[in-house]
C-alpha cells in the first residue's frame, strides 16, 4: 500500500505561480510511476502530467504544456508540479497518483492506470 500526501495548493492571481508537492510512503519511491490529475467542480478528473520511474520521462496535457513542469526527487520520495502563468481555468483540486506497474505510452493519461491516489489539494486562480 502506498500513501500519497499532496501539499502546496492555494489561492493565486492569474499569471502567478504555485508549486505542488506529493510525498509518498509505503513503497520504494523509485519503483513508482507518478502522475498529476485535476478535477474542477462539475467536471471529470483530467490528466495533467506524468513522470516515469527510473528514466524520468515526462508528458503533459496540451493545456499545461510550457507552463507546468513535473519532477521527482527519489531521495526525498517526493514529486513536484511547478506551475507558472496560472489561469482561472487551472482552478481545480489537484491529485497525485502512483502505480508500480510498467506503463505504456497509451495509458499514462488514464486515471484507471493508477493504483494509489492522494487526497487532493485545492488550487484556485483568480482573474
Amino acid at each position: 500500500q502506498v500513501q500519497l500526501v499532496e501539499s502546496g495548493g492555494g489561492l493565486v492571481q492569474a499569471g502567478g505561480s504555485l508549486r505542488l508537492s506529493c510525498r509518498a510512503s509505503g513503497r520504494a519511491f523509485v519503483s513508482l510511476a507518478l502522475g498529476w490529475f485535476r478535477q474542477a467542480p462539475g467536471q471529470e478528473r483530467e490528466f495533467v502530467s506524468y513522470i516515469s520511474k527510473r528514466t524520468g520521462i515526462t508528458n503533459y496535457a496540451d493545456s499545461v504544456k510550457g507552463r507546468f513542469t513535473i519532477s521527482r526527487d527519489d531521495a526525498e520520495s517526493t514529486m513536484f508540479l511547478q506551475m507558472h502563468n496560472l489561469k482561472p481555468e487551472d482552478t481545480a483540486v489537484y491529485y497525485c497518483a502512483a502505480t508500480g506497474k510498467a506503463i505504456s505510452n497509451r495509458f499514462y493519461s488514464a486515471s484507471g492506470t493508477y493504483d494509489w491516489w492522494g487526497q487532493g489539494t485545492q488550487v484556485t486562480v483568480s482573474s
